[in-house]
């Protein structure tokens, strides 16, 4: 099982130099003509050319020997429980595991595997601001969890959710994985929580957990969550013309999750970009789940959409790191000053048929992982779980 990790960024200066590509997480401009960057404290605080940086008194130097930067991934949709166990698989470091995918920030959308996971009003509410607490103290691995997301359940008052936000709770689990599944009541309970400043996310699709229900199309226009969570199904979709529907008619972000409907993921994200609305579509795993832990499911949500949907991965890797930050107002996922210094160092695989990360992804192979930094620190070397990256970065300082 994964040690604890310190909830605090690195403290001095961090340099990287010699980095081959820079994928800035941003679909205005997903390539940075840099090779260099420069953090104090855990922030980024230059990006450029080596020669420009003032990089004199730093406490780390890593050697990107070429390889590709790019935000730390990050996952929007999972269920975590407590620490690094999830009952739903009974496996321990299921969240280290995902670092080793690169993933460097984890959102929940509900702590809904938790045995005997109470379902009445002061049970859910103590149980979400438990869960937000416990993931604010401690970090599996290193890998931000942002939890604390209850389901939310017929009874509830404005006053309840005034009272999440009070005690720190962000988020809001699945819309439909409780007892509220009517569009209108949803709608009432959506419009409290962001009246508090509580983000929101429907379920979308078939049922997927005891106690779940088909949420359609209708419902969820109804509802006018946050996120459309899962869009593609988690697991059963909707039909792929009421997915490309709520791409038209809704104006909210489309999550597309890798224990989804594939076919129906690549309707959607070809959708979204004829609408011009690229912007939407961010990325989760939807896991643990019935179909298991994905370690490397974001990576194969890139490999997808660019493999099979025909989106240049420079971009479908914004979408899985800056739309996600900017649609749930998030620190990193972003390669410029002021964002967290979370970074996954990417290149081809050893033996693949692309001559670059991005050819291999848009060939439909899984890049390798050669490091992952959290908040300046270190947290992973060459991935355990990826196929071997052919160049690896060096920490020389």
């Amino acid at each position: 099982m994964a040690v604890e990790a310190s909830a605090g960024p690195a403290k001095g200066k961090l340099v990287i130099r010699n980095i081959g590509m820079m994928l800035s997480g941003d679909l205005d401009r997903p390539l940075l003509d840099a090779d260099a960057l420069v953090a104090i404290d855990g922030k980024i605080t230059a990006v450029g050319r080596l020669n420009e940086l003032d990089t004199d008194h730093a406490t780390t130097v890593i050697d990107a020997k070429g390889t590709a930067l790019a935000p730390g991934l990050i996952d929007s949709h999972v269920h975590p429980v407590f620490g690094d166990w999830t009952p739903r698989q009974s496996q321990l470091g299921w969240i280290d595991s995902f670092l080793h995918g690169g993933v460097t920030t984890m959102v929940s959308a509900g702590e809904v595997h938790l045995p005997g996971r109470p379902k009445d009003i002061v049970g859910l509410k103590a149980l979400a601001i438990t869960a937000q607490r416990s993931f604010d103290a401690f970090r599996p691995g290193g890998v931000k969890v942002l939890a604390g997301a209850p389901v939310i359940e017929k009874g509830m008052e404005e006053h309840d959710f005034a009272e999440l936000a009070a005690a720190g709770v962000r988020l809001l689990g699945e819309v439909g994985l409780g007892s509220v599944k009517a569009g209108d009541e949803a709608r009432t309970m959506v419009a409290w929580a962001r009246k508090h400043g509580i983000q929101s996310t429907i379920h979308t699709g078939g049922p997927s957990i005891p106690g779940s229900g088909l949420i359609d199309k209708d419902v969820v226009l109804e509802a006018d969550a946050d996120i459309i969570g899962h869009v593609n199904g988690g697991h059963t979709s909707l039909p792929e013309a009421h997915v490309c529907e709520l791409c038209e008619r809704s104006s909210r972000a489309l999550e597309i999750v890798h224990n989804g409907n594939e076919r129906t993921a690549i309707a959607c994200v070809k959708a979204a970009r004829d609408l011009k609305q690229l912007h939407r579509v961010i990325l989760g795993t939807d896991s643990p789940a019935g179909s298991g832990v994905q370690p490397l499911g974001i990576l194969r949500m890139l490999a997808l959409l660019s493999g099979l949907g025909g989106l240049p991965a420079e971009l479908a890797v914004c979408c899985a790191t800056g739309n996600t930050a900017r649609l749930r107002n998030l620190p990193g996922g972003l390669i410029e000053p002021g964002r967290s210094a979370d970074f996954v160092f990417l290149d081809r695989p050893q033996h693949g048929a692309g001559k670059t990360v991005l050819e291999a992804l848009e060939l439909g192979d899984i890049p390798g992982v050669g490091m992952v930094v959290i908040d300046g620190i270190v947290r992973a070397g060459r991935s355990r779980n990826t196929p071997p990256a052919e160049r690896v970065p060096e920490l020389v300082g």
